[in-house]
């Protein structure tokens, strides 16, 4: 079962990471980083329209970044329990986390018990 989860990990990491490299590029100081691309503005007052709708687009895309940069770390982090042979520990009550819960979150941290009361 856990070759299954880390497959569905590895697969869902291209997916963010192709995602991200659409709009962003990796930050070269900081390690999980991105930085969304931030448009080219035109310079005459034909543009402004033009340019008002690109800034409106990179601020939406600054938040879809930061959403997908805090997945792309979770599965990382995931990934990186499997290396250790940890996976599936609840990070809270350090028992195991159900399968069930792993099969739709292969990344989650606490069981579901632990992740309610936080919520």
């Amino acid at each position: 079962m856990q070759k299954q989860l880390k497959k569905s990990l590895e697969k869902e990491k291209m997916k963010l990471t192709k995602d991200l490299k659409s709009f962003a590029n990796k930050d070269t100081e900081v390690k999980g980083n991105w930085l969304t691309r931030f448009p080219f503005f035109g310079i005459s007052r034909s543009h402004d329209d033009e340019n008002a709708e690109r800034i409106e687009e990179y601020e939406n895309l600054l938040s879809v970044e930061h959403t997908l940069e805090l997945r792309l770390k979770d599965i990382n982090n995931a990934l990186e329990k499997i290396k250790n042979n940890n996976y599936g520990i609840c990070e809270k009550c350090k028992k195991e986390i159900e399968i069930k819960r792993l099969k739709i979150v292969p990344e989650a941290k606490q069981c579901l018990i632990c992740s309610k009361e936080n919520s």
